[in-house]
């Protein structure tokens, strides 16, 4: 009788162990689409675990600046296609491109924020090796995870220009405690499990990579874009993540729009491009210091 209950409890353990793990997995969107009305290539290029990622390359003339934009979860390279206009027009080369397990690049056993993070590095790279780049004025633009993870690159490193973070959230473990009260699993005892698990699975401590942690260490200028009616990411997170930055470092830009869109984006786009403008001005004719912190864990 008691092995029979221990065996029942044990299965049903690794059959939570393994929705878990299948939650880690994200849907797989197809791009659908490529930009329009500017001049691309497609390409592809290596990351980690032996890996390829696919996307789009826009250049933008000689020793221009440029930007590595990444999307976020169960997002795909086609979901940043409308900003690409007005930051292509405003002189930006721009490397649209899918994380693995999403879009067209491929697939691995997982997907979390040090991954994306991990993505968006060897992207970064991927532009600061092209000729026609100016590897001094080079940024990173994320949307939700894909911007916690451009915040966490940015911490790692001092080569990078400047970040653009739409919809960060503050820390993993208020975003998936809102999922569970979403899925109305209880905190105790089975959230506490599957946040414990995901870290172990992931190979990070949440406190480690939460936006609001990582924003303290990143040396270059930070924009947080945050929509007024995101019902996902609270705007209050965004004021937490300003919070935790260096005086003087980051700003936030209030814009109509929730979690995935934005009302009017020509508006915001331009305050984004005055800002990048800035930083791509301050790094003119400098020397990227191409020496990481520390290049984060494989």
């Amino acid at each position: 009788m008691i092995e029979a209950l221990l065996g029942v409890l044990g299965a049903g353990w690794l059959g939570g162990n393994w929705l878990i793990r299948r939650g880690l997995a994200a849907p797989r969107v197809a791009d659908g689409a490529t930009p329009e009305g500017v001049a691309w290539q497609a390409v592809e290029f290596a990351t980690a675990n032996g890996k390829t990622l696919r996307g789009w390359w826009i250049p933008a003339g000689e020793r221009a600046p440029a930007l590595a934009v990444l999307h976020g979860w169960g997002g795909n390279a086609a979901m940043m296609l409308p900003l690409v206009a007005a930051l292509h027009r405003a002189g930006y080369g721009l490397l649209l491109f899918s994380a693995r397990n999403h879009g067209a690049s491929d697939g691995d056993t997982f997907s979390s924020l040090p991954r994306f993070a991990e993505d968006l590095e060897h992207a970064f790279d991927w532009l600061c090796a092209r000729p026609e780049v100016d590897a001094a004025r080079v940024g990173l633009l994320g949307h939700s995870v894909g911007a916690g993870a451009a915040l966490l690159v940015a911490a790692r490193r001092r080569d990078v220009a400047a970040v653009v973070s739409l919809a960060a959230f503050a820390h993993p473990a208020g975003l998936m405690r809102r999922w569970l009260r979403w899925k109305r699993i209880p905190y105790r005892p089975f959230g506490w499990y599957i946040l414990a698990y995901v870290q172990h699975v992931i190979g990070h401590r949440f406190d480690d990579i939460a936006p609001r942690r990582t924003i303290a260490d990143v040396a270059c200028p930070v924009l947080l874009v945050h929509g007024n009616a995101d019902a996902t990411v609270p705007v209050a997170e965004a004021h937490e993540i300003l919070a935790a930055a260096r005086p003087g470092q980051a700003r936030l830009l209030l814009i109509a729009g929730d979690h995935e869109g934005f009302a009017e984006i020509d508006g915001p786009l331009a305050a984004v491009v005055e800002f990048l403008d800035q930083a791509a001005a301050a790094g003119r004719g400098k020397r990227p210091n191409a020496s990481p912190v520390g290049h984060l864990p494989r």
